[in-house]
């Protein structure tokens, strides 16, 4: 119990010193207070009229590169059931994927297989997946990273607690029977590095079964509306393990367990291996005695099974009983809350002042219309810009009737109360090559940019979650990256007024020698008062005008046209101006509730090049553009809080007047156009159908499959 439980995925020694910094944002959002907050299975936020969500991030990266299905269909399973534990319905989830380059070998094992255990569990629990990323980086190739995100909707009155109390209450295991898989799994895997060479620690990657799940889930749910539950805990990391020990640490008493009442579906597992093994689909309820009964009828229903296990006892002592024998007797506290903590020694790289001095303002960049072009063309081909509809059309976005915005999109939305229309939107994002030049800035600028991407939508931005993705903290370098991640992200949710909710530290991303580069993914939640006034990105009607939102600077270090053309990594990333984000915000909110807008897209990754390319193939239009000042800067720059909107002339006056009232630089820069082409003055033609083909075909044809029609 121990070595699972104070190992560095459940007990975040090495991380919890750090995190303790979060503790200074205020524990309130913009609609309202935190119903719950770090600690907590999942941050619950106050969104309107008596409406809660919950939502969550975390990771199954390790696990995912052994066998690369399961691990991704029990990562969004474990992310589902920390939902459903706060008391909500599960009702969508997201997906930032990272893999190695897209021809590499072992991408060809790990992709497929991730994207088919997501898609394949997801699917089968009828939650849409209405956002995510899908990144490729040499430094992921041994190590790829499966994030998974869930949210989860629940009235206020609903949420519930993951603690024991009740003396003489009984401890009710049911669900999945517990087995062999998973044993040694998500919580040794994720607490030490690999080494080179291929997966060969299959056997501890958990094995899932949706249709279980989704049993689970609807019964959890009429158990909760029954008033049969007085706690409950979901199986993840170390099992029974964690489960037993931090219900009773979070409660008032003690808890006696019979390890013989356990049903097993392997009878030869030996008392560790049953407080170890993470076999999916399980979850723990504490209970009244006189309320089992009715416990045990609504599970026979929903032909789930349930057994009690344990009761809670006076005292503060974990007793756990096996075949007549006390296998385990301690004090919870110091299994589940009073672990270890590392504070591991850190240093600042000494090779990141090189790497700084060497921005790609020295790089060799095109002088003329054609090497614009030829350099735009590479960039929305590259893996990283590509189409991602192969991958996304393995999922089903629109199950349940509720998405109101999903992939391709900046941002998914859903729909939370069919009267009124109050919505929540949801987007996930990071920029690793920024967090690896400056990691304090790069946290920044990922939480920007989530930030935008759902201030653009219309809702206005509330609160994150996070998952941590780093190299092995027992490296000073790493951890000091860790630490500047962290103050960067304190120090701009305290900018935005964004409380952390959560999330999830992952550390041991390394193989051999190579360590991933730093990769804080940011998920970000903002509320709309009627999904009806959303924001859709890509052009749609030919003359609607084409504005810039934001000053463009001549900013190119760390950008995609570095990394794409020149393979090149080097110099400081952007600056972050929260107060233009804030006024960004201002801006939506407005232009949102009065229609303003044909469409918004913002400027992040390839800049206001890809943006144009990305808001053309969307509806087979065209556009032409006029470019002010350096064609190249305006093109590629990936200035930070930038975004392009569309509007119908008749709206020009007022967009650009709202602009200005929040004070939000604006340049005017080009029509939609029904041509099919995108026309950059005195510079470029380019064919739209041509280079969509194109950008459709490349993670395909790496895959060995055709493009999929209508995508």
């Amino acid at each position: 119990m121990y070595s699972v439980m104070w190992s560095e995925h459940c007990s975040y020694k090495s991380s919890k010193l750090h995190l303790k910094r979060f503790s200074v944002l205020e524990a309130t959002t913009p609609r309202g207070p935190l119903l719950a907050g770090i600690g907590e299975q999942a941050g619950v936020v106050d969104i309107g009229d008596g409406w809660a969500v919950t939502f969550k991030i975390e990771s199954h990266n390790h696990p995912s590169y052994v066998e690369p299905y399961q691990g991704a269909a029990t990562g969004v399973g474990g992310i589902v059931r920390d939902i459903l534990a706060m008391g909500a319905r599960p009702i969508a989830v997201m997906d930032p994927l990272r893999f190695g380059p897209l021809d590499a070998p072992d991408t060809a094992r790990v992709l497929p297989g991730v994207v088919a255990g997501i898609g394949g569990y997801g699917n089968c629990l009828g939650l849409p997946t209405i956002g995510g990323e899908v990144v490729f980086d040499p430094s992921y190739a041994g190590n790829p990273l499966v994030n998974a995100l869930c949210v989860g909707v629940l009235r206020h009155e609903d949420v519930q607690s993951a603690a024991a109390t009740g003396v003489g209450n009984k401890v009710i295991l049911y669900g999945a029977t517990t087995g062999g898989d998973g044993i040694g799994g998500a919580s040794i895997l994720a607490s030490e590095t690999f080494t080179q060479g291929g997966p060969t620690k299959r056997p501890s990657v958990q094995v899932g079964d949706p249709f279980m799940e989704k049993l689970l889930i609807e019964c959890t749910l009429e158990l909760f509306q029954a008033g049969l539950i007085r706690g409950i805990q979901d199986f993840g990391a170390a099992g029974l393990s964690c489960a037993t020990s931090e219900l009773a640490s979070a409660g008032s008493g003690g808890m006696h367990v019979n390890l013989d009442a356990v049903p097993l579906r392997d009878s030869s597992l030996a008392p560790e291996e049953i407080l170890m093994s993470e076999s999916q689909e399980r979850m723990m309820a504490v209970v009244s005695p006189d309320d089992v009964d009715e416990f045990m009828r609504i599970c026979a229903k929903w032909d789930v099974l349930a057994t009690v296990v344990a009761e809670v006892i006076e005292g503060d002592r974990l007793l756990i009983d096996w075949h007549g024998q006390r296998v385990v007797d301690v004090d919870p506290k110091t299994v589940a809350h009073e672990g270890p903590t590392y504070d591991r020694p850190m240093a600042k790289p000494a090779w990141i002042d090189q790497v700084n001095a060497d921005s790609a303002a020295l790089l060799p960049r095109p002088t003329t219309g054609e090497g614009l072009k030829r350099d735009l063309l590479a960039l929305i081909c590259s893996p990283g810009l590509a189409d991602v509809s192969w991958v996304t059309g393995q999922y089903d976005h629109f199950v349940r009737g509720n998405s109101a915005l999903a992939q391709p999109e900046d941002a998914g939305m859903l729909r939370i109360d069919e009267a009124t229309g109050l919505g929540v939107a949801l987007s996930t994002d990071c920029n690793a090559r920024f967090t690896y030049l400056n990691p304090y800035r790069g946290a920044q600028l990922s939480l920007a940019e989530a930030y935008v991407n759902v201030a653009i939508t219309g809702a206005e931005p509330v609160a994150i979650t996070d998952c941590l993705n780093f190299g092995s903290p027992e490296d000073p370098d790493i951890m000091w990256q860790f630490v500047e991640a962290i103050k960067g992200l304190v120090d701009g949710c305290q900018a935005l007024g964004t409380p952390v909710t959560g999330g999830n530290v992952s550390f041991y991303n390394k193989t051999g020698d190579t360590a991933i580069l730093p990769t804080p993914t940011i998920g970000m939640l903002g509320v709309i008062d009627d999904v009806a006034d959303r924001v859709r990105s890509g052009f749609t009607s030919a003359s609607d005008l084409i504005y810039v939102l934001g000053d463009t600077a001549e900013e190119l270090d760390g950008s995609a046209w570095a990394s794409v053309i020149h393979s090149h990594l080097g110099g400081q990333p952007p600056q972050v101006d929260f107060d233009r984000l804030k006024r960004v915000t201002d801006f939506f909110q407005t232009a949102s509730k009065t229609r303003l807008l044909s469409s918004a897209h913002d400027l992040s990754d390839g800049g206001l090049g890809v943006a144009l390319l990305e808001s053309c193939f969307r509806h087979g239009t065209g556009a032409q553009v006029d470019l002010a000042g350096d064609p190249f800067v305006a093109l590629f720059s990936e200035s930070a809080g930038r975004v392009m909107v569309t509007c119908d002339p008749s709206r020009a006056d007022a967009v650009e007047a709202l602009a200005t009232s929040c004070d939000l630089a604006w340049t005017r820069v080009g029509t939609v156009r029904d041509d099919g082409r995108l026309t950059v003055a005195d510079q470029f033609v380019i064919d739209v159908d041509q280079a969509r083909t194109d950008w459709r075909a490349v993670i395909p044809a790496a895959m060995g499959v055709s493009t999929p029609d209508g995508c």
